[in-house]
């Protein structure tokens, strides 16, 4: 084989040195351009290999989020515990807002002695909490919303909790994990910023702990105002999360919450020994009244649909329409799912969520047929038999508004529970790669 570039010839002048040099440097260009442009349709290739796309439907707060974390947990860990920093955010910022909320709260509802007394103690004391709020707003591109402030009325009970974080899709919320010198963020942040948070919500650790036993929590029950499970958990552990050496449990980033605007792309690269290499995408988008009619534009082309019915929202009412029930919401919202044409082909997920949260209510004493009316009222108020005409009613409703027969695939579920969710998962794991086989005609 020739080496390049080939020697010169013994009789070269000056000039053809120079001619030589300059066709040389040319060709060296052109070759360079060439192993560019390779290595970009290498990369392109790479790019359009072919991906399982799953698209995840429900109501807002039906648990597409935390579900997508149970499949980041169990088939791509590395990127799991990757984030804990960033759901660290997440959580402090879940706390924080939730002080900012019970503060004036709490003052109304405590009845004895002063009621103002411990509330004007406790919010100096927890003043420091407020610049740590507005820095992990910044830092997680949350939608802040205004703090609590003072006026010289009495703090009004509100009905609804804390207000939510939210973050709109395709903002990379998480980004500012990659905080480390020399990194680059879309999102500016000072290392030395969140450790400041830390250590502010390590000295006011004791305050929070001590304003969330307080004895007026009892009555927020009684007066109508209701902490979401998600924030009573973080409430029951606050102490720990507050602690300068806190860092989250696979639990605790389970039962975050943060609601996306819009919708969310989350790119898995398949890490078990099934798939490993295998490219994943899941689309979370908005479930709220005001974003399903963006919807549509993401059925095309799908592998798997998995649509998530909160079951224990049977006696609760939605946020956007307070007189629409949210049951009777999903089960409408899933007759549209099925009806529609460009999900023919995809694989029907049906996943009955939150069972944990309707046999809590069940066992208090809440009655099905209050709020189901065609439930009838002797039929027995237990798990087994509300669930049981939950699953049939969903499955009807697929039989009678599919455009084609097709079989659906039912899971009950508890999106925090991990023991159940690894079975699930992997059900579901299985059945797509056996489709994807299919489709692709290798089985």
């Amino acid at each position: 084989m020739t080496s390049w570039p080939p020697s010169p010839p013994k009789s070269e002048s000056e000039s053809e040195r120079a001619a030589r040099l300059a066709s040389e440097k040319e060709a060296k260009k052109i070759s360079d351009e060439i192993d560019r442009a390779l290595e970009q349709e290498r990369q392109e290739l790479k790019k359009r290999r072919p991906q399982t796309k799953i698209l995840l439907l429900g109501q807002s707060e039906s648990g597409k989020s935390t579900m997508i974390k149970n499949f980041q947990l169990y088939f791509c860990p590395s990127s799991f515990h990757a984030e804990t920093e960033a759901w660290r955010a997440v959580i402090h910022l879940t706390l924080v807002r939730l002080v900012d909320y019970l503060l004036p709260v709490l003052s109304q509802v405590n009845s004895s002695g002063d009621p103002n007394k411990d509330y004007r103690t406790l919010k100096v004391r927890l003043s420091p909490l407020k610049q740590v709020r507005l820095t992990l707003e910044r830092c997680l591109g949350v939608e802040a919303t205004p703090p609590s402030t003072s006026t010289d009325d009495p703090p009004v009970l509100r009905m609804e909790i804390a207000p939510e974080i939210s973050v709109r899709g395709g903002t990379s919320w998480k980004s500012f994990i990659r905080r480390r010198r020399g990194s680059h963020s879309r999102v500016s942040v000072n290392p030395d910023e969140l450790d400041g948070v830390r250590r502010i919500l390590d000295a006011c650790k004791n305050d929070i702990v001590a304003l969330f036993a307080s004895p007026a929590r009892s009555a927020l029950g009684p007066e109508g105002v209701d902490l979401h499970h998600h924030a009573r958990y973080f409430v029951e552990h606050a102490a720990r999360v507050a602690d300068i050496k806190y860092t989250p449990t696979t639990d605790d980033i389970l039962r975050a919450r943060i609601r996306t605007v819009g919708v969310e792309e989350y790119p898995m690269t398949m890490e078990t020994a099934a798939e490993k290499g295998a490219e994943w995408v899941f689309y979370d988008v908005g479930g709220q009244r005001n974003q399903r009619a963006s919807w549509a534009s993401y059925f095309d082309d799908v592998n798997a649909m998995i649509f998530l019915c909160p079951m224990s929202g049977f006696n609760q009412r939605l946020e956007e329409d307070r007189s629409v029930n949210r049951l009777e919401d999903s089960l409408k919202l899933w007759e549209l799912v099925c009806r529609n044409k460009l999900l023919s082909s995809a694989t029907f997920i049906l996943l009955l969520n939150k069972a944990d949260l309707l046999r809590a209510k069940l066992r208090a004493g809440i009655h099905f047929s209050d709020y189901v009316l065609n439930y009838a009222r002797e039929e027995p108020n237990t798990f087994e038999s509300v669930a049981t005409y939950i699953q049939n009613k969903m499955i009807e409703a697929h039989r009678r508004h599919s455009p084609r027969k097709r079989p659906l695939h039912v899971h009950i579920t508890c999106a925090i529970d991990t023991s159940l969710m690894a079975a699930v998962l992997n059900s579901i794991r299985d059945m797509l790669l056996v489709d994807i086989l299919q489709q692709t005609t290798l089985l």
